[in-house]
């Protein structure tokens, strides 16, 4: 068994791509020590041919490509898992770039924190175009996936699970807890989510610890495109219309507990908008609003 294995879902972003490979394949870490998986969803741009690039680029590295013909990200997250061989598996998005110390600096955390299954990892959102005055600190990790808890290593709380393209975990642990759920997650140019965070609920029920382990930061690139107000809609009701999967696949009392929820969040956004508003930020506080009218309507199927 080797030490890691990147895992990398794509679905037709060959405009990105080249430049995660790069990032993973040119690691400070030993290369017999760690591999690339690529998985295919059923890409119809230039994806298969910029990976054989790369595999032919980096000869040396334990490169290896893969085609999921089960459309979502699911069956792909579930296929690389299966055929990674690493110890630890780590996630990255096809729209992700990492620094070349990632896995120097996470083998020496694994050492010094071994009970350390499943861990997150910073992420800092890279804007091709200025943030939009709506932009607050809510936002911004439903947008660009932002994610900081501090520059000390610690156990994090439930509320702060991470999203699967910040994350490290034992590969072991599936084969113990199972895979990701296949009605969640998306599926071509569908929003649906949820996969990541059904997973760790699952893994918290059975007393599986997040660990968070600063200085080894993911990069997320977000293009324009991402900045819409067409994509904020369809996004934010896609979140509600995942939960409702989610909470009704596990139990009607889940999904009960979780409209209760929605109530306690519907108080919280009204007191942020009345904030921002005094505050001479009104457009923060709108949107707020609008994030919480759109994940309501999702998640009571509206």
């Amino acid at each position: 068994m080797i030490r890691f294995s990147f895992i990398t879902c794509t679905y037709n972003r060959d405009k990105y791509i080249a430049q995660t490979l790069e990032s993973v394949c040119k690691q400070t870490f030993s290369p017999l020590d760690y591999e690339v998986i690529v998985v295919d969803n059923n890409s119809t741009d230039s994806t298969a041919g910029i990976c054989e690039e790369f595999r032919q680029k980096y000869s040396d590295r334990q490169f290896r490509y893969f085609k999921e013909i089960n459309q979502g990200l699911s069956f792909a997250l579930n296929r690389g898992i299966k055929e990674a061989r690493g110890e630890y598996i780590i996630f990255v998005d096809d729209d992700e770039t990492i620094i070349a110390q990632h896995l120097e600096r996470l083998d020496n955390y694994l050492k010094n924190y071994p009970d350390a299954e499943l861990v997150a990892s910073p992420v800092i959102p890279v804007y091709e175009e200025a943030q939009p005055k709506w932009m607050s600190h809510y936002t911004q990790r439903l947008i660009g996936g932002y994610f900081d808890q501090g520059n000390q290593p610690k156990k994090l709380e439930a509320k702060n699970y991470p999203g699967t393209g910040h994350t490290i975990i034992k590969r072991e642990l599936y084969e113990k807890y199972g895979y990701y759920n296949t009605e969640l997650g998306r599926k071509g140019n569908s929003l649906i989510g949820a996969e990541d965070k059904d997973m760790f609920s699952r893994l918290k029920k059975n007393n599986i610890d997040c660990y968070y382990f600063p200085d080894i930061p993911i990069y997320h690139h977000i293009p324009a495109q991402k900045l819409t107000d067409e994509f904020f809609q369809k996004l934010t009701y896609s979140i509600g219309k995942s939960e409702r999967i989610r909470t009704l696949s596990v139990s009607k009392k889940e999904y009960q507990r979780r409209l209760m929820n929605e109530s306690i969040k519907w108080v919280a956004s009204l007191v942020l908008c009345f904030g921002y508003t005094v505050t001479l930020s009104p457009q923060k506080g709108i949107r707020l609003l609008q994030f919480r009218w759109n994940v309501t309507k999702g998640l009571l199927g509206k």
